[in-house]
């Protein structure tokens, strides 16, 4: 039964399985680093790298790898008794987080402080950042003499602060603490003095890009990557907690940390993937299995690198075609066949906050991953869709949650409905309960990370002979 699993889930296998997302986590300070961690695990897993601008000649059998931007991944692998019009059993997920990005110039000097001009991205709890140690991870565009080159950088160290005001100047912060976005969100880098102190020079040539930022962002950036000021074309850079993720709570049962929503489905869709190919599983699957981290999710997926782009619908037509470019309606035929698990995290009870569940609704930590229902069609679940990942669940043990909102709140959405209407394509929306969504700092547990791992690799090797069997009247 459900406690049986709990007991089962209390092991030491589960804490290394959660020591390796947190592993993970940290080393995905944006979405650009996500994306370099998927590749290498899949490279150590024998996954090949394919291009988009190559021809693809692929096999049965084969394991490959696609990535867009650099931020989003497309990995799949082809099963050995695939035929035309098979079907795809894909998992999808998003490889961002809410957070600030530095601005095109960001150049600000204020009252003896060097800040840093940004921009929010998502829709993140913004007061979670003040008085956060935060870092800087993005990538950098050079100028060699060999043309473009396209660099990541990570400055993992506290180099920024947004400072709050101190309580003595406003008795009435902690009554209503509101901010404006724009004037008291600008992170604090250095102080002027200090510069001049360090002899931090400004950017000799005015028309380069770099001159657009503080000398000493330029200089953090240059000493990482070993490059001069003149050679930044562009860059993109995120802020973000130099605090780690971790494992605490008394049991060491949660997981605290920086993006866990939706790093915890990146991960336990990837890692489910990886394990789902061990052994002689392509030999008998008659599927192409299918894992999509898209990025840009947090602001609406429409983008070349989000699931509101022809990106996935491009990708299938393109294996459909490379495996057999005499049969035109492989594509098609396949939709009909196939089907994609929108995993997005979901909330869990809150103990302060427990009104904001709907009484029959209330998914806890622990308790297994949440299947998510709405009636106007925010999340893609459907009864049918809803039935074979209760198979799935059932084969592999992994006990099931629902949760949907109340009539008197909003709903958030995922990327199921939209790539569902896109592709006309049978969708469940399902993600692992936490606490905190959007905060800086998240809560989630360990034993979510298994049991979502769990799941998305029995579904990989278990949906064709669910989908075989169902009938109707």
């Amino acid at each position: 039964g459900r406690h049986a699993h709990l007991i089962e889930m209390a092991s030491k296998a589960v804490l290394e399985v959660a020591k390796d997302f947190v592993s993970f986590v940290n080393k995905g300070p944006s979405p650009f680093h996500v994306v370099e961690e998927c590749k290498r695990r899949l490279l150590a897993s024998g996954f090949s790298e394919l291009s988009e601008k190559d021809h693809w000649s692929l096999k049965h059998g084969g394991k490959y790898f696609v990535t867009n931007n650099f931020s989003t991944i497309l990995v799949f692998a082809v099963g050995k008794k695939y035929q035309s019009g098979n079907g795809f059993s894909m998992v999808g997920a998003h490889t961002d987080s809410p957070c600030f990005k530095v601005k095109p110039r960001s150049q600000v000097t204020k009252q003896g402080y060097i800040g840093v001009g940004i921009q929010s991205y998502g829709g993140g709890i913004w007061h979670t950042w003040f008085d956060k140690d935060l870092k800087l991870a993005g990538r950098v565009v050079l100028k060699t003499e060999n043309g473009l080159k396209h660099k990541l950088v990570h400055v993992d160290r506290p180099v920024l602060k947004i400072p709050n005001l101190c309580i003595h100047l406003d008795r009435d912060m902690n009554k209503s603490f509101s901010f404006n976005m724009e004037t008291r969100t600008v992170p604090i880098l250095a102080t002027s003095i200090q510069e001049k102190l360090e002899g931090v020079c400004p950017v000799e040539d005015r028309k380069c890009q770099a001159a657009s930022h503080a000398p000493v962002l330029v200089q953090l950036l240059c000493d990482e990557l070993g490059c001069s000021p003149s050679s930044i074309l562009e860059f993109e850079l995120c802020l973000a907690d130099h605090q780690p993720a971790t494992i605490g709570g008394a049991f060491n049962e949660f997981v605290f940390g920086p993006r866990l929503d939706n790093l915890v489905n990146c991960y336990s869709g990837l890692e489910g993937m990886i394990q789902s190919l061990e052994g002689d599983s392509l030999e008998k699957e008659t599927n192409i299995r299918l894992l999509a981290l898209f990025d840009n999710e947090e602001v609406g997926s429409t983008s070349a690198q989000g699931a509101n782009s022809s990106l996935l619908e491009n990708t299938l037509r393109r294996i459909c075609g490379s495996l057999d470019k005499d049969y035109t309606c492989a594509f098609e035929e396949a939709m009909s066949k196939s089907l994609l698990i929108s995993a997005d995290q979901a909330h869990a009870i809150h103990p302060n906050y427990s009104e904001k569940h709907e009484n029959n609704h209330q998914p806890r930590m622990h308790e297994g991953p949440v299947l998510k229902y709405n009636a106007n069609q925010r999340y893609a679940t459907t009864a049918i869709t809803a039935a074979m990942l209760r198979e799935v669940a059932s084969k592999c043990k992994v006990p099931l949650q629902e949760v949907a909102v109340r009539n008197d709140s909003s709903c958030g959405s995922t990327i199921g409905p939209m790539l569902s209407a896109k592709l006309g394509l049978r969708t469940v929306d399902i993600g692992t309960p936490q606490l905190s969504m959007h905060s800086i700092r998240e809560t989630s547990c360990t034993s979510g990370i298994p049991q979502a791992l769990c799941l998305y690799r029995e579904f990989f090797t278990s949906f064709p002979s669910i989908d075989a069997s169902f009938s109707h009247e």
